[in-house]
Order: structure tokens, then sequence, then C-alpha cells
């Protein structure tokens, strides 16, 4: 895994168990924000949630199924982004990302995002990466158009989060697509 610059002082790079309380603290700072569209600020509770999550990562990372990496700004955790699931065989990943109210509207997710698509499509060999939003999630959306993702469509009460379904619109990036445009 890797680590690299996003320029303006924040940093991309792997989150690991032994970041558990920094990740816990981050969580906490963001818990209302995060939440509202995405389950991680319920999942990480504690202490022993946060390792547990991030130790599911690192054994992610080492069946080469996932990965998961914190933004850093300035030396503080803010954010992140990961591959929930990567499939090698079918070459496709599932990308995501999560940040605290604190670093919204600085573009940290979508060049966090297109550092990690650069790495899957030309260095992993993906052939294509998804991009799952809630259809009440209109930043994530933003991030997919941003990215150049195309939208195939809308999968309807997909996502059960906090006692409500939501529908959950589906984006997509092939790799040649995503080359072309940044050629372009």
């Amino acid at each position: 895994m890797f680590k690299t610059s996003l320029g303006e002082g924040a940093e991309l790079r792997p989150l690991q168990a032994d970041s558990a309380e920094e990740f816990l603290a981050h969580i906490d700072r963001g818990r209302e924000f995060i939440g509202r569209h995405v389950a991680l600020a319920d999942t990480v509770a504690d202490l022993d949630a946060a390792r547990r999550i991030l130790e599911t990562y690192e054994q992610k990372a080492a069946a080469d199924t996932g990965r998961i990496w914190g933004i850093w700004v300035d030396g503080t955790l803010v954010g992140g982004v990961l591959f929930r699931a990567m499939d090698f065989r079918m070459e496709t990943a599932e990308a995501g990302c999560w940040l605290e109210p604190a670093a919204v509207g600085k573009g940290l997710v979508t060049r966090a995002v297109t550092v990690i698509i650069d790495w899957a499509i030309e260095v992993r060999g993906i052939h294509r990466v998804d991009w799952w939003a809630s259809t009440r999630n209109a930043p994530s959306i933003a991030v997919a158009k941003r990215l150049g993702m195309t939208r195939e469509g809308v999968a309807r009460e997909a996502y059960l989060h906090r006692g409500v379904r939501h529908d959950m619109e589906i984006w997509s990036v092939l790799a040649p697509e995503w080359r072309a445009a940044r050629d372009a």
C-alpha cells in the first residue's frame, strides 16, 4: 500500500489497526454528519469496534479483497476512502468515502479517490470501478460526476440504513474511459 500527498497539507495513507484511537476520535468528531449516509459512523461505536474495522481491512488487504486509506490534513485524520470490495478475477472494485464536516468542500475526496482509482487501474489491472451512493447523498453523487463516472441506474430500496430503506444510484468508470479522461 502507499501514501501520497494530496496537496495543501493533505496526505493519503493506509489506515491500520494501530490507528484505532485516532480513527475513533475522527469518527466521534463527525459521527452525525458521516452517519447521515454511511453506516461506518454507527459501526465504529467504541475503540474495540474501531480496531475491529481496521483489522478487517488489514485482512482484506492481505487477501487482496479490499483496502482502506485515511485522509490527513496537517496531521489530523479528517476522512477516508476505501475499496469496500475488490475482485481481481472479475477486475472490479467498489470505491467509497467519508469525511468529517471540517474537511468538506476542499476537494479532498475527489483527489483521494482519483489516486486510488489510478492505482487500481494502472497498478492492479482493475477494469471497472463502481460507486454506490444514496439518491439522497448529493455530495457523493457530485464526486462521481467529477470523477467522470457514468450513472448506470438506481437500485431501489437497496440499502437499509438507520431503519430506512434508501434507493442507491450506481455509478461506474471503466479503465479505458478513465485513461481517456485523464489523458485528455
